[in-house]
């Protein structure tokens, strides 16, 4: 009776990747549902910021972050800080091989940094050393740059200092808001995620370091960021409308006898100046919109909404609220920098109110995105 061959030796699959995510914004959303269809990567946990408070009725709402999680049925980690002793902890004994942190609305403490043995990249939503810091997207816009882009670095000790591990560039369209800029980068930076993993984690990538030439910082902004400043140019504030759409918004001020209200700007083109006037004045109001005077050229705003009013077209808000040529918006005296917030106007285009944590969509200081 003949002896069967011997089996060939079993060819073992190398070890998966141990893998903990940070994120929490919807620009982290598309990284993470990249990370858990690579081959070759174990999520071993998601951290992402505590529930906040949101909306009129202040219920708590989870992260964008975790309802991607929890619907891919992986571990969520929710500290509220994320150097907490209890949690570095928690990241030692869950031994990652690697830390990936997309737009997670806090730094990184040294101490977490030094856990996994490939350390913790980054994906951030510009080409750095350019606009680092929380909201990279909205200064790329207010800034004019023709392209941005996404980088993915090794976190150090530093506000996006890290050294670079690969790029990829994205062209800015003249059409572009912060909302659809983002939405491009969020699927962009997954795409560089999965292409660069595979070999950053061979050891076949050097991350190389951050130019000190041409860095600048994209600082968190605010809801006064908003107000439109009628003797800056028009494309400038136009550039400003885009930046800010969905959040804050742009906004002026309508008279009203010794009140003033507020007047959100949803949408606007720049034209030609066809007569003169005072910055802020309204050279036409018609069916094709309220063409306002700026220091140079004119802004034609088609989208308008009154405080305690409804989003609506130009032509539709000039039915209900007239707007005589040569009436002034935002008047001298109201000044540029009021000290408190302008009213919210409600409707149901308004953004969730923000709370504590990241807003819908821009990151908080201190984040990474």
């Amino acid at each position: 009776m003949s002896t069967p061959p011997p089996s060939p030796p079993s060819v073992r699959s190398p070890p998966r990747a141990r893998v903990i995510f940070f994120g929490t914004a919807p620009l982290a959303v598309p990284s993470l549902q990249t990370l858990a269809a690579t081959p070759g990567i174990e999520l071993v946990a998601v951290v992402t910021q505590p529930d906040r408070p949101r909306g009129r009725d202040l219920h708590l709402q989870p992260p964008p972050v975790k309802e991607a999680a929890l619907r891919l049925g992986l571990p969520v980690w929710q500290p509220l800080r994320c150097r907490e002793p209890e949690f570095l902890d928690r990241v030692r004994g869950a031994a990652p091989d690697l830390i990936v942190v997309v737009a997670y609305g806090q730094l990184l403490p040294p101490a977490l940094l030094e856990i996994p043995p490939h350390g913790c990249l980054n994906v951030h939503a510009s080409l750095l050393p350019r606009h680092r810091g929380a909201a990279p997207i909205q200064w790329a816009l207010l800034e004019g740059d023709p392209e941005t882009g996404v980088t993915l670095m090794r976190l150090d000790a530093g506000l996006d200092t890290g050294p670079v591990v690969a790029q990829d560039r994205e062209v800015i369209r003249p059409d572009d808001t912060a909302q659809t800029l983002h939405d491009r980068l969020a699927t962009r930076g997954a795409a560089l995620l999965r292409r660069t993993l595979p070999d950053y984690l061979a050891g076949r990538l050097t991350p190389t370091p951050q130019p000190a030439e041409g860095a600048t910082y994209a600082r968190k902004l605010t809801r006064e960021d908003g107000r439109l400043d009628w003797t800056r140019p028009a494309t400038e504030l136009h550039r400003r409308l885009r930046a800010l759409t969905p959040w804050p918004g742009t906004y002026t001020y309508l008279p009203a006898g010794e009140r003033r209200l507020l007047l959100k700007v949803w949408a606007a083109t720049v034209v030609p100046a066809t007569s003169s006037g005072e910055p802020g004045t309204v050279l036409a109001a018609g069916a094709g919109g309220v063409v306002v005077r700026c220091g140079a050229d004119a802004l034609c705003l088609t989208e308008l909404q009154r405080e305690g009013g409804r989003r609506l077209p130009a032509a539709e808000f000039l039915a209900g609220h007239r707007l005589e040529p040569g009436t002034r918006l935002d008047p001298p005296g109201a000044g540029l920098a009021p000290s408190s917030p302008p009213p919210r106007v409600p409707s149901p285009q308004n953004p969730p109110t923000p709370g504590p944590g990241p807003t819908p969509s821009l990151p908080h200081p201190g984040e990474s995105v």
